[in-house]
This record gives C-alpha cells, sequence and structure tokens, in this order.
C-alpha cells in the first residue's frame, strides 16, 4: 500500500485532527512516514489564524512539488482551516495541488486519496490532474474525531470536545473556517478517554475553540444539572476514569468563566494546576474594537478567584499587539495587565489582517515596525516573569508526569508539571515514562527547568 506523509501547521485542534487523519489511513493499509522523501501521498494540514502561517504551508507545498521528478503520481493535498477558507483557489495557485479538504470533512480525507490514486493510475499523462475540493459543512462531523494512533510510550493525549465557535472576534477568521459550535456527547468523550488510558494514557487534554462553552449551542441536549454546566459535568466525568492522572483543558474564553469551573479546582484533583486563558488585551477600547465581551478588570478577577480556588496555579496567555488604531495608551494598559497577572508564559503575536475579518477593514491599521517594537517588548517582560518565578522553584520539589525521552536529547528525560512547566532529568524511559514523580529541581535557562528525580 502507499506511503503518507502528513505534516501539521497550527494549534493543538489541528494535530488532533491530523492524528486522526493519520489513524485512518492506518487502518486502511497506508504507512504513515515521518519523511516526505519516500511518500506516495503529501498532506499538509493548515492554518489560518495568521498570514505566516499561510505563507509557510504554501512555501512548503511548492518545495514539496519536486518530488513528481521521482513519482509523477504522487498525490498533493491540502487540509484544514487555509483549505476551507480558500478552497478551489488553491488548486489554482498550487499546480500541481490534488486534494483541498475542509475542516468538517477529515473522514473523508482516505477516500478521497484512494480516488484520486485510482485516476492517476488509470488516467494518461495529460490527465492525471483531477483535483477533488471538498469544503461543505457536514453535520455532526464534530464525532467523526475520536481515533487515535497511541505510540509507544504515549503519556499525553488531546480529545477534541467539540467543533466550530459563534463568538466571531473581530481579528478571528476560525469562525468562517471551523463553522459554528457543535459539541459531542459526554459518553462518547468518557468511553474515547477511557480507551486512551487503557492504552497507557496518563494525561488527556480537552480540546475546543472556546472549551468551557461546551454544550452551550446544544441545551436541550446539554441541561445545566444542580447548577453546574455542561463543561463541567464533562470534567466530573473524564475525572472519575480510573487511569488517568491529570485533565487539563485549552482554550477556555472569559465570558464562559463561571463560579461553576472556578470551584472545580477546588474538589477535582486531577484537573491540572494550569489554565490557558487568553487576555488578548490589557485595554478596555481595545477589547471592545476586539469584540471581545470582557473587561480588563474582569479578566484580573477571574484570574484572582482561579488562584484563590487552586493556590499556586499556573496561568499561561495569548495577547495580540498592535491591532488597529492600538495607542501606546492602549498598549502599556496590556504591559499593566502581563504584569499585575504574573503569566508564568505568554505567546505573543502581532496584529495579521485576515480576509473577511471586519478588524481587516479598521482604519488606522498599525505599521509592521510598532507592531515589532511592541512584540518584542512584551516578550521581555514576558520571559523576565518566567525566569522569576522558574528561579523560585530551584531547590524545590516539584511533581512531574514523565513524558518519556526528551525531544531535544534522547539520553535524558522530559516531562511536564502540573503548572505546565517543562522539566529535564535522568532516568530509564521503559520504567519511568508514565509516572508521577517527584522532581527536586537544580536549576533553570528560562522557560525550561533541569531537576534530579528522588526515587524510591
Amino acid at each position: 500500500m502507499p506511503t503518507v506523509y502528513l505534516k501539521t501547521f497550527g494549534c493543538q485542534m489541528n494535530e488532533r485532527d491530523s492524528d486522526q487523519v493519520a489513524q485512518m489511513f492506518i487502518e486502511r493499509g497506508f504507512t504513515v512516514s515521518k519523511q516526505a522523501d519516500d511518500a506516495d501521498v503529501i498532506l499538509i494540514n493548515s492554518c489560518s489564524v495568521r498570514d505566516q502561517a499561510e505563507q509557510k504551508a504554501l512555501g512548503n507545498m511548492f518545495q514539496y512539488g519536486k518530488h513528481r521528478k521521482r513519482n509523477p503520481h504522487l498525490v498533493y493535498g491540502f487540509l484544514g482551516c487555509m483549505a476551507q477558507s480558500r478552497g478551489e483557489e488553491l488548486t489554482k495557485t498550487v499546480p500541481h495541488l490534488d486534494l483541498v479538504v475542509g475542516t468538517q470533512k477529515y473522514h473523508r480525507v482516505v477516500d478521497h486519496v484512494v480516488e484520486i490514486i485510482q485516476k492517476k493510475e488509470n488516467a494518461r499523462m495529460d490527465d492525471l490532474r483531477v483535483p477533488i475540493v471538498d469544503i461543505e459543512e457536514e453535520a455532526d462531523s464534530q464525532n467523526t474525531i475520536r481515533d487515535h494512533q497511541v505510540k509507544p510510550w504515549q503519556v499525553t493525549a488531546f480529545v477534541s470536545i467539540m467543533q466550530g465557535c459563534d463568538m466571531k472576534c473581530s481579528f478571528c477568521i476560525v469562525p468562517y473556517t471551523r463553522g459554528a459550535e457543535r459539541s459531542r456527547p459526554i459518553p462518547e468523550i468518557v468511553d474515547e478517554v477511557r480507551r486512551l488510558a487503557d492504552q497507557g494514557v496518563r494525561e488527556v487534554t480537552l480540546l475546543g475553540q472556546i472549551v468551557n462553552l461546551y454544550g452551550r449551542s446544544d441545551k436541550l441536549a446539554f441541561p445545566r444539572i444542580d447548577g453546574k454546566s455542561p463543561f463541567v459535568q464533562l470534567l466530573e466525568a473524564v475525572h472519575e476514569v480510573e487511569g488517568i492522572a491529570r485533565i487539563r483543558f485549552t482554550s477556555p474564553h472569559p465570558i464562559g468563566y463561571r463560579e461553576d469551573l472556578i470551584q472545580a479546582f477546588t474538589y477535582l484533583p486531577k484537573l491540572a494546576s494550569h489554565v490557558h486563558f487568553p487576555l488578548q488585551s490589557g485595554s478596555d477600547r481595545i477589547l471592545k474594537a476586539m469584540r471581545r465581551p470582557y473587561s480588563a478588570a474582569r479578566f484580573i478577577e477571574i484570574c484572582d478567584q482561579m488562584r484563590a480556588a487552586r493556590p499556586g496555579i499556573g496561568i499561561t496567555t495569548d495577547v495580540i499587539v498592535g491591532f488597529p488604531g492600538e495607542t501606546e495608551e492602549d498598549y502599556a494598559a496590556t504591559r499593566s495587565v502581563v504584569e499585575r497577572i504574573g503569566f508564568e508564559n505568554a505567546y505573543i503575536f502581532r496584529y495579521s489582517q485576515r480576509k473577511d475579518t471586519p478588524a481587516a477593514a479598521l482604519e488606522a491599521q498599525l505599521p509592521e515596525s510598532i507592531k515589532e517594537e511592541r512584540n518584542q517588548d512584551l516578550l521581555a517582560l514576558v520571559d523576565r516573569i518566567a525566569l522569576e518565578k522558574n528561579l523560585a522553584l530551584v531547590g524545590q520539589r516539584v511533581e512531574v508526569l514523565c513524558e518519556g525521552p526528551s525531544r531535544n536529547n534522547a539520553q535524558r528525560l522530559a516531562g511536564r508539571t502540573g503548572t505546565n512547566r517543562v522539566v529535564i532529568f535522568d532516568g530509564d524511559a521503559r520504567r519511568l515514562a508514565g509516572q508521577l514523580l517527584d522532581i527536586r529541581i537544580r536549576e533553570t535557562t528560562g522557560h525550561t527547568l533541569y531537576g534530579d528525580a528522588e526515587l524510591n
């Protein structure tokens, strides 16, 4: 059977979608390769959140076009958000492209590839390119992302609990590429988590575009029970799965961060002591222009409530600098909030115009030089805060879930604390992978901690 190479750009949801696609290829007898050089099928799962991500994906696809010299029947395809956004336009931009599959059609990818392979095998050389574009909406597509490739020593996994977004922030293309909010049933999610636990997974991350609004658009099927939202009900159900040691979720939105979710940190010990909580801006004026329906004061209040419910919780965030019309005063307000909260880490993004989003048409688009200046300034602040927090851990004992060999040095092990800090240490992966270990921190180099395992 043919060999497939699948490259993924973008967020954790894209990674999860790619994992589903890869598993479906394996079930059909294909081989999934880590190299494009020997592949018969080359697929890119794309991202549209920023223009840079689209340009990288396009650049890679043009580069992979050189492989046609060794195999004229090679199949090329784009999946995901850029595929959904650009559709048939991509087949004109990339002359060798055979397949464009949108965000609600991942479960159709293998069938489309098989069809294209068969057509190429039966066609004359001048008829080889017969592109397929499949970007239509499909009911219940959220329920098709449920299967996993569980690799040796894999102890963490992403679990998609919903698709789409109804918020329509003015800068964001996701509602147009992922569609409306659709949630999966709690029993199906719990069954998926149980299967993962049976295969050795110890930590799951629940994924949703706005994860804490899970079930909001399905009020009849997902009622509140005892004052608890559907999302908190899901957390409680996953918490009961034997073998799961930690539960994470990403990314929540302040608009749905209510008391029941804050209280969940007081009685669900498996909930990791970490929340990735996007701020986007610390200026109320810019938040309003972004269509983010909360104030900086409300955001700070929620962070304070989370820290009161779970002392020591780590909070990370996303921030956009250089939004249209952002003044020095607006940026100073963002910087002040970042310093006030003291995020463990933050992803800082320069505003990027995305087609058909309201913010793209706003006046007072800022020059790249100002965006870059603010980007670098805020990164320096975030790095300083992270270093200070990590230095305070030197000499302390932390609990780490061992995830196996380090990506950068296979001779050492890596894991994460409950607060999502990366820790590097020595040990035997075959014996320690999947275990919760006490690690005494010896040193730090910024965002990474180094320590020694205290084994019995």
